[in-house]
């Protein structure tokens, strides 16, 4: 009897100390690299995150191929941005056939408005970044409950860093003067951080980086410039470079570097995070209009 009780010991021993079967990760899709990092922050290892449109590449003119419906089709959740960024994106969610919920990112956001149209840039504000996290966090839930603990932890840790980076964005900001807050970018998508921050942005092309300027258009961002005396112009990772370099040959105004706007760079760019992405825009605004 001895014997056999110190072998049923033995037995539950081993049994206590096998592991426990390894957590399947949630598959969710991002539809571009900034969400696919917010999701990444929230989700952790109980997620498999695939993002559409990757790292230095623009999400208003992506053409989406059929591996892209292929991974709507295998998801649990597809996380969009809304406010009209991903105007392909519907008729790839339906040709999918899949089942996927969708959670937009932006829902509770007030809209700031370009003409008729909203601007979908809203993650450039810290306050609405807290949003696209509440709403991450909160699909993610929804999708898998038994990871509701791990998701409301790792979204107050992430949202801590944000108010983290919010507090070193505006006091960057504080040390720039006042005259020189003002700067020239290759389209409309800085409208949230200018509204935060008191920076104006003055854009050539407007929201659509599909568009062209004419050359009245040139002419007029020229003499803008010259009449307000603008310090500087920055061009973007995800744009032809060569009209910010002809505007700066034209008025004398310095190119203060590049500015990430609607794409992550790849790891081992200046910006492979959202927080590395604001960190560097502010570091190279606070060089170029500072002194």
């Amino acid at each position: 009897m001895r014997l056999r009780g110190i072998l049923v010991f033995a037995v539950l021993m081993l049994l206590g100390a096998w592991p426990a079967r390894a957590q399947v990760p949630v598959p969710v899709v991002a539809s571009f690299s900034i969400l696919g990092d917010f999701v990444r922050n929230v989700g952790g290892e109980r997620v498999a995150v695939t993002t559409l449109v990757g790292a230095n590449s623009d999400v208003h003119v992506y053409t989406p191929s059929p591996a892209d419906a292929k991974k709507i089709s295998d998801a649990k959740l597809l996380i969009i941005n809304g406010l009209g960024l991903e105007g392909w994106l519907p008729r790839l969610v339906q040709s999918s056939g899949g089942k996927a919920a969708v959670v937009t990112a932006t829902a509770g956001i007030t809209p700031r408005r370009l003409g008729s149209e909203a601007d979908p840039h809203a993650w450039q504000s810290a306050d609405n970044a807290r949003i696209y996290v509440g709403n991450i966090r909160d699909g993610l839930i929804a999708a898998d409950p038994a990871g509701a603990d791990a998701y409301r932890t790792n979204a107050s840790a992430y949202l801590a860093k944000l108010d983290a980076l919010d507090r070193e964005v505006q006091g960057a900001v504080a040390r720039i003067p006042e005259g020189r807050r003002k700067v020239i970018s290759t389209h409309d998508a800085f409208g949230y951080f200018a509204a935060a921050t008191g920076i104006a942005f003055i854009a050539p092309q407007g929201v659509s980086t599909e568009s062209e300027p004419s050359a009245r258009d040139i002419a007029a961002i020229i003499t803008q410039i010259k009449a307000a005396k603008i310090p500087a112009v920055f061009l973007e990772n995800i744009t032809d470079p060569r009209l910010m370099r002809r505007i700066a040959a034209e008025t004398g105004a310095s190119i203060g570097g590049t500015l990430y706007s609607d794409s992550l760079t790849a790891e081992n760019g200046d910006a492979p995070t959202y927080i590395d992405l604001v960190r560097h825009n502010i570091k190279a605004l606070t060089s170029a209009l500072a002194n």
